[in-house]
């Protein structure tokens, strides 16, 4: 995938091959339509394959009227950046958010962290890219978000006109109807894009892996929420375009199955920024190249580069967030720094984008999405150009496939049937 410019006029690129006519014409932005909203979902942690568990009517209906596909990742197959890869059309090394830990070496002694809002909340750490949300708004289209991750923060100076600052204690049901209320509101003060977040069943999966009971339950909550969003439209009667994605798949962990960073090299010559199924390594200074010549070694159940040496495929080496090691571990394996706690079970993420077990989810329907054409080889980058089309905007430049089928066409204001 490359680097691609798009301007104002030019073609949408969205890598959603379902849609599209035989010879597709350039689709531009939809016009304006007050009575219409796009709604983003992410349900954090769902592998594609839990449609297949008889557990998910809601979702499994949307899907028979629209369409749905596995969705590779962007690696690494971590939460924040693939929530802003969606939302961006760029890959984590280009929107700068490279991992949910992170360093950067203009603040050397502090560090991104999910667990430091104080820092998760710094524009300085989002501002490299702009979200669709802010993209909207100057645009004069009215957005909203329920939890997505960076949209409590205010990136270049914009914040969604309506955002709520993250608190697992909100429910799911409460997540649902704070949305609904939003489309009650009057038109000219009605959200057009909305996002929505849920995260019970990445909770779930980690605490008690993905073919869990547990898991099996979050997934049925979720599904059961998703209905009551669309019984909820229907009963206003909202037209919506919907698209359910996630961003990562999940695996199983256990103790038996982890490597020792400090049984290679010496703890005190190394930083680790990150750990679990990739690690991000920095160098001690003054450590000459000892730390690099351990790591890069052969290592059984897990492969080392130096970040100009990462392969290509993975998009991933050249922001100055990416640590100067980065260390893989074979899918289900673990690295860490010590030994592994004898009680570690669960599930978890992280490992290569091309895992089959790290693939997202994806679901499009609505007046607006037609299902005639399968969708393949989904890319999570491909999402954001269809997104910026449904509302009414000109994408940012961004890391979809210019070669990808369009999904999306122009539809006259008030049109409800799909595009074909």
């Amino acid at each position: 995938m490359t680097f691609i410019a798009r301007f104002a006029g030019a073609a949408l690129y969205a890598a959603l091959a379902l849609l599209a006519l035989a010879a597709p014409a350039a689709a531009q932005p939809a016009e304006p339509d007050e009575q219409r909203v796009t709604i983003l979902i992410s349900i954090d942690g769902f592998h594609p394959d839990y449609l297949t568990r008889g557990i998910t009517p809601a979702l499994s209906a949307l899907a028979a009227r629209g369409a749905s596909a596995p969705m590779k990742p962007s690696f690494p197959t971590k939460t924040f950046p693939n929530h802003y890869t969606l939302v961006t059309g760029l890959r984590p090394d280009h929107h700068g958010i490279v991992s949910n830990n992170i360093m950067d070496p203009r603040r050397p002694a502090v560090r991104f962290s999910l667990g430091d809002a104080r820092q998760a909340l710094d524009p300085f750490w989002w501002d490299e890219a702009e979200p669709l949300w802010v993209t909207a708004e100057r645009a004069g289209v009215r957005t909203a978000t329920m939890f997505w991750p960076g949209s409590e923060v205010a990136i270049n100076g914009l914040r969604p006109s309506d955002w709520n600052r993250f608190d697992e204690n909100v429910s799911d049901r409460q997540r649902v109807e704070s949305v609904l209320d939003w489309m009650r509101r009057p038109a000219e003060i009605r959200p057009r894009f909305v996002a929505l977040y849920f995260d019970i069943v990445d909770t779930q999966g980690h605490r008690f892996g993905p073919d869990s009971a547990e898991l099996n339950a979050a997934v049925a909550e979720v599904d059961s929420q998703i209905g009551y969003l669309m019984d909820g439209l229907a009963a206003l009667d909202r037209q919506a375009d919907i698209l359910v994605v996630s961003d990562h798949g999940m695996r199983a962990v256990d103790a038996a199955r982890t490597i020792n960073l400090d049984q290679l090299i010496d703890p005190k010559s190394y930083l680790l920024i990150d750990r679990g199924p990739f690690a991000a390594i920095e160098p001690a200074a003054a450590t000459d190249r000892r730390v690099h010549d351990a790591l890069l070694a052969p290592h059984d159940h897990m492969t080392c580069w130096q970040k100009d040496d990462i392969p290509a495929r993975f998009g991933y080496g050249s922001n100055p967030r990416v640590a100067e090691i980065l260390c893989l571990a074979e899918p289900g394996w673990s690295i860490m720094q010590g030994a592994a706690p004898e009680e570690m079970s669960g599930g978890t993420h992280g490992w290569d984008n091309d895992d089959p077990q790290m693939q997202a989810l994806f679901i499009a329907a609505g007046p607006r999405i037609s299902a005639t054409t399968p969708v393949r080889n989904l890319e999570n980058v491909d999402v954001y150009a269809l997104l910026a089309a449904l509302v009414g905007v000109v994408p940012q430049p961004n890391d979809g496939d210019e070669d990808a089928l369009v999904l999306f066409a122009t539809a006259k204001p008030g049109a409800d049937r799909p595009l074909e």
